[in-house]
């Protein structure tokens, strides 16, 4: 299961306070201030790891605190700073502020990672405050607090290419002949109730990776049916591969409905590139196969494609044109 939201509370380390001592060395009469500077307190640090797929851990852990920094010691000893605290979260996963939503950090590359809450600085020891007129001087300075805040962390899965259509227009069956991935598959809607990745080998070693969500429905921007939590899934895709029922009695209208979820939900889905399929192309007679490609699809000026993933009919061809416009330039 792909838990892909999460709630936490993070928190930076303190300072560490600065001390007040004296040197006391032996035939010097008067020692002067030897008070060290409190150590910084930890970081809090996201890096992104592609060796975990979802959110989990964090509905089990909460709250994360870097370490404070230790006081400073005297003979001008500074304190230790704070340990760190690295949070790993998957690829694509976007981190929010709790309060305003801001998004913070986009950790969309493997390794890539953020300093989002500093520590706070150690205070200085009394040594620092000595003047001519001031020559013992008895206060040092208290550390600087850390930070804390609630945060969102949001996953987007990475793929080359999202599978978009109703319930029951075959994206499931279509992902599971093109890749090793297994989805549940029936003949009712809603089968799938979660994303599915699937890793499509290609020519000469090549290889491109495809997201299958739950059906969309009219409404579903607004959050009507399943796809609507899940369509964030597909925003970071190059190609919009739009599947629908070859045998469904009105195709344009299924389209118009799937087109605009997509723009009502996000205005990056505009500058996707779009591909469509009609599926299960082995229920028609040809004759029924020549007036379905016949037809123009309005508000579509590529390529269509009648494929079956059982008879595994057109799938060739359909995976080289979506090569092709994964590595479009």
């Amino acid at each position: 299961m792909i838990i892909d939201y999460a709630r936490i509370f993070i928190k930076s380390g303190d300072g560490g306070p600065g001390a007040v001592a004296f040197r006391r060395e032996k035939y010097v009469a008067k020692g002067g201030p030897s008070g060290g500077n409190g150590g910084k307190g930890g970081n809090i640090i996201f890096v992104a790891d592609n060796n975990l797929m979802t959110l989990l851990d964090f509905q089990y852990k909460k709250k994360y605190a870097a370490e404070n920094g230790q006081r400073g010691e005297k003979s001008l000893k500074d304190g230790k700073s704070g340990a760190d605290v690295v949070v790993k979260v998957p690829v694509g996963t976007i981190i929010k502020s709790y309060e305003t939503g801001e998004i913070l950090a986009d950790l969309d590359e493997n390794g890539k990672r953020i300093v989002l809450l500093e520590g706070g600085i150690g205070g200085k020891g009394n040594s620092n405050f000595a003047t001519p007129t001031n020559q013992t001087p008895r206060y040092a300075q208290q550390g600087k607090p850390g930070k804390e805040m609630y945060v969102i962390l949001e996953l987007k899965l990475l793929a080359d290419v999202g599978l978009v259509g109703f319930p029951n227009a075959g994206k499931s069956t279509f992902i599971s002949v093109v890749s090793a991935a297994r989805p549940k598959i029936a003949d009712y809607p809603f089968t799938t109730l979660e994303p599915n990745l699937g890793i499509v080998k290609y020519k000469d070693f090549k290889s491109f990776v495809i997201a299958d969500i739950p059906g969309i429905i009219e409404g579903a921007h607004a959050g009507k049916g399943l796809g609507h939590k899940f369509l964030k899934h597909i925003e970071r895709t190059k190609v919009l591969l739009i599947l629908i029922d070859a045998t469904t009695e009105n195709p344009q209208k299924e389209y118009d409905i799937l087109l605009k979820e997509l723009l009502k939900f996000s205005d990056v889905m505009k500058e996707k590139e779009r591909l469509l399929a009609f599926t299960k192309a082995d229920l028609l007679t040809e004759d029924e196969k020549k007036k379905l490609l016949s037809k123009k699809i309005r508000n579509y000026d590529g390529q269509t494609f009648l494929i079956s993933s059982v008879a595994q009919t057109e799938i060739q061809t359909l995976l080289d044109k979506l090569w092709s416009l994964i590595n479009k330039k």
